[in-house]
């Protein structure tokens, strides 16, 4: 059997790579290898690990989400810990990701002050993901308990609600039912891409 280490590998922009059969104990030295410093995002699933290298479009998108999100949340002042591309994982789920933004909000009062053990902390109430095409990170959210997940994919944004430990899409936010954010996010990001960054977000705000 041939060995490789991980530094050899390349994923190019926009790629990724799977790896099968990989069990907790690599998974978890994999985490440790690559570092927290880096651009890549990693899911895991019942022993498949994805390495996925995002797009400069991705990074802006994601930026842009979670900026609006934390306008909604100042403008209604709703209390929140925001932990951004943390690694969540459970041995005992066999399930671990790294989503592009989340948030503690109903539970952001047991998250001051902490970092992250999900034996122990309740998973985050809203993750982000943009450009998201694998099963593989879904089957891990859905694992893992995250209430609520927004998808960012190809100009569209879905919602999707735990309900009896899967997802159901839903067109209404648990997080902001008054609110469409449905129609909003997209919207705001195409705003950014023709008017910038710093407006789009001043005029989301107003």
């Amino acid at each position: 059997m041939v060995t490789l280490q991980l530094r050899q590998l390349s994923v190019p922009p926009g790629h990724r790579v799977m790896f099968h059969n990989v069990n907790w104990q690599e998974f978890e030295a994999i985490i440790e290898e690559l570092g927290d410093h880096r651009a890549a995002r990693l899911a895991y699933s019942q022993g498949t690990l994805e390495i996925r290298m995002p797009l400069p479009k991705h990074e802006k998108a994601k930026v842009i989400i979670g900026d609006l999100v934390k306008i909604l949340l100042e403008e209604l002042e709703i209390d929140c810990e925001s932990f951004g591309s943390t690694t969540f994982k459970r041995e005992d789920m066999a399930s671990g990701v790294e989503p592009d933004d989340s948030f503690y909000i109903q539970n952001h009062a047991l998250m001051i002050g902490k970092e992250r053990d999900l034996t122990i902390d309740p998973p985050p109430d809203l993750a982000i993901e943009v450009d998201v095409t694998s099963k593989t990170q879904l089957d891990a959210y859905e694992a893992l308990g995250v209430p609520e997940l927004w998808r960012y994919v190809h100009g569209k944004l879905q919602i999707n609600i735990l309900n009896d430990g899967k997802y159901i899409e839903s067109e209404i936010s648990a997080t902001f039912p008054n609110l469409p954010i449905l129609e909003a996010i997209p919207q705001f990001i195409e705003q950014s891409r023709t008017v910038g960054r710093s407006p789009t977000l001043r005029a989301f705000r107003q």
